[in-house]
């Protein structure tokens, strides 16, 4: 399974089970993560742990994701960055746009 999720009271974490996210995932994900906001939920934490590259597409569906949830009064934050993948962050001055932490536990416990 690509995608994976664990439920931590109001705050779901879904979890990127794969090592190199791109535009095949991206559109899947992006599915992924507006069925979970229509279902509800609005405090999300995407785990990136397992990833080691991710493309623009893969962000973008990131960044679409964060734009529903927030007009709606949630958020979306994001653990987990390997190299490679915060390099992509630096790069693309997404750290500014999403709220970055380095473990689930402190992501979690944010939402709080």
């Amino acid at each position: 399974m690509d995608f994976y999720q664990e439920k931590h009271g109001v705050v779901l974490v879904e979890i990127v089970n794969i090592s190199r996210a791109t535009l095949k995932e991206a559109e899947e994900f992006k599915q992924v993560l507006l069925k979970d906001i229509e279902l509800g939920w609005r405090k999300i934490v995407v785990d990136l742990s397992d990833c080691e590259f991710i493309d623009s597409t893969f962000l973008g569906a990131l960044v679409v994701s964060l734009k529903r949830i927030t007009g709606l009064g949630g958020d979306l934050k994001l653990i987990g960055f390997q190299d490679a993948v915060n390099t992509m962050f630096q790069l693309t001055r997404m750290f500014r746009v999403f709220e970055t932490f380095s473990s689930r536990e402190e992501a979690i416990k944010s939402f709080i």
